[in-house]
């Protein structure tokens, strides 16, 4: 049974290369990489719910017991975000197949995400942190290919500072992890964890903390995400949908990790300044979400804004905070690709990135508005979307906290995505329509019906979050009380 836990990483892993040995099929690829992808979710889906009967499930590769061999670790936290990190690609891949073009195609697209699929699986599961390096690096990788497909003069301009960015922050990571090996002398997860509570949380280990705090935050754009806004605003739409809703995850969740599991007996340093992060981060996200009206930098800094958003939930460090952020989290991956997609779509319909030169598609597209609408409610948190029900528990978790200048800006940067994103509705989707007959293009049903899906996804969550509710309080207890994982890591 525990075998299985590999196969969210080595399925789209293996299908990668086979797909480098098949990449004059293109309809096999597409057909292919949804299959997969379809499998893959299924197949986490069932880890999942097989966690709320057994518990944490652990993978020893070559039979080498804990701490001494690398494993993979499936809780329910984990293994949440892995089954969200399949769908939302499914839908992502299903969009690109009419947007994505014949030539990316034919550059090893479907490869390349396969591979950032299985780095991103993988850094959700690993129970190593080296072995999180090596699955951060894959990940990369395969965005770095990604975010330069097709060679266009504004994507390498851009892809320049994002790989420079990363390479600094993954030398970053690589001492980080040197340091701490040399201190406490372990890499497994729990090991270091159980050796930290022995020997107490040294000013040493504090500060080796705040430097993977620094890697992490580089990843996820928690204040130093200078960067973000033009990485994710050049790529293709199908592509800068999986970097919105996948990349900055995997970031959050290495923090959530870090400091719930190890490094969470100074939560007067660590935490207080991950607050101060995360004030700065929403304050930044949402200066520049009003500041711009190009639609990509618009959807960009709001996603800026959810980092810092969702951030609250670990400074309160209470299972009632954890439990909103992770509520939030998985509605942002749905809800953030559903935007980017939309936007994506309206440029396209346009050809203009700028919200002042579009009006009235609503009387040609009246099915992309209101989808656009429901998107911006669910992401303000409006009930009884998605958005609702984590922004409920976090505001919970910060008042019993007393972090009220964190809830205080977390709720008026709401009130700026609500501003910033109306902005785009009101001038894109009403007035006088800009299309005339000629230029009105029929929206490909293979465009819609991901976008559709995603909609219903995010209706769903928000008016059902009992579906998923049990699942959400077990991943809280585990980060609330990581003797859990430990034992379930270190009693052989």
């Amino acid at each position: 049974m525990n075998n299985m836990i590999v196969l969210p990483m080595a399925i789209p892993l293996l299908f990668g290369i086979l797909l480098v040995f098949l990449q004059p099929y293109i309809r096999f690829q597409r057909w292919g990489t949804v299959f997969m992808l379809v499998i893959n979710s299924a197949v986490s889906i069932y880890i999942l719910l097989t966690i709320q009967t057994k518990g944490i499930l652990r993978l020893d590769f070559g039979e080498w017991l804990p701490p001494f061999g690398i494993l993979f670790v499936a809780d329910s936290f984990s293994m949440l975000l892995v089954v969200t990190t399949s769908i939302v690609s499914t839908f992502a891949v299903l969009y690109a197949f009419a947007t994505i073009g014949h030539e990316r195609e034919q550059l090893y697209f479907y490869t390349f995400v396969s591979f950032l699929i299985a780095g991103v699986n993988g850094s959700f599961l690993t129970g190593d942190i080296f072995n999180l390096f090596v699955m951060f690096e894959v990940m990369l990788l395969a965005s770095y290919a990604l975010i330069t497909l097709g060679g266009k003069k504004f994507q390498l301009k851009e892809s320049i500072v994002y790989i420079a960015i990363n390479v600094v922050s993954s030398s970053l990571f690589l001492i980080a992890i040197a340091f701490l090996y040399g201190t406490i002398g372990t890499l497994n997860m729990a090991h270091i964890s159980e050796r930290i509570t022995e020997v107490g949380q040294t000013p040493l280990l504090t500060v080796i903390s705040l430097l993977f705090l620094l890697v992490f935050s580089i990843k996820s754009g928690l204040m130093l995400y200078q960067w973000l806004p033009g990485s994710y605003s050049v790529p293709p739409t199908a592509i800068a949908a999986l970097f919105g809703a996948l990349l900055t995850k995997v970031g959050i969740y290495a923090l959530f990790r870090f400091f719930t599991l190890m490094f969470y007996h100074q939560p007067g340093i660590t935490h207080k300044v991950i607050g101060f992060m995360a004030l700065i981060t929403l304050i930044g996200g949402s200066i520049g979400a009003m500041a711009y009206i190009n639609i990509r930098k618009i959807i960009s800094y709001n996603v800026i804004i959810s980092v810092g958003f969702i951030l609250i939930g670990l400074v309160v460090a209470s299972t009632v905070g954890y439990e909103g952020a992770i509520y939030y989290l998985i509605h942002d991956m749905f809800a953030k690709a559903l935007l980017i997609l939309l936007g994506g779509t309206m440029i396209y319909l346009t050809k203009t990135e700028l919200y002042d030169e579009m009006s009235g598609l609503i009387r040609n597209y009246p099915l992309l508005g209101w989808m656009f609408f429901l998107t911006v409610l669910a992401l303000v948190g409006i009930p009884p979307l998605s958005g609702f029900i984590g922004k409920l528990l976090i505001a919970q978790g910060a008042v019993q906290a007393g972090e009220y200048v964190l809830l205080i800006v977390g709720f008026l940067s709401s009130l700026i995505v609500l501003y910033s994103l109306m902005r785009i509705f009101m001038n894109c989707f009403w007035g006088e329509t800009i299309l005339s007959e000629d230029d009105v293009k029929p929206l490909r049903k293979i465009v819609l019906l991901p976008c559709l899906a995603l909609t219903i996804t995010v209706i769903a969550l928000g008016i059902y979050p009992e579906s998923i509710a049990p699942i959400v309080q077990d991943a809280a207890k585990t980060l609330a009380n990581p003797d859990l994982y430990i034992k379930a890591i270190l009693n052989n």
